[in-house]
């Protein structure tokens, strides 16, 4: 499983002249981790330190996921992106 590390605010969307800039959310660089490399980082941190989200769909969910994580849909992430803290770091499944 890859892990992406994301800056909460790049996944908020903006309109400008009533154009959507979602497009700009793909050109925010972003770090991948592969599992032990996130295990060690996390282990660094306590929960509350960063933000974990679980982009997959509910029923994926409920099957299991990462202790701590949140479930946003990825389809929803844009809207849903204020209930993230965005001063910690993000990480998104």
């Amino acid at each position: 499983m890859q892990l992406s590390i994301v800056h909460p605010l790049s996944l908020h969307s903006s309109s400008t002249s009533g154009v959507n800039m979602r497009w700009k959310q793909f050109l925010t660089p972003v770090k991948s981790l592969n599992a032990p490399e996130t295990r060690k980082y996390l282990n660094n941190l306590s929960i509350n330190d960063y933000n974990i989200i679980d982009v997959r769909q509910p029923g994926e969910y409920t099957n299991g996921h990462i202790p701590g994580a949140k479930l946003i849909p990825v389809a929803d992430l844009a809207e849903r992106s204020s209930e993230l803290d965005p001063t910690k770091p993000t990480f998104v499944y």
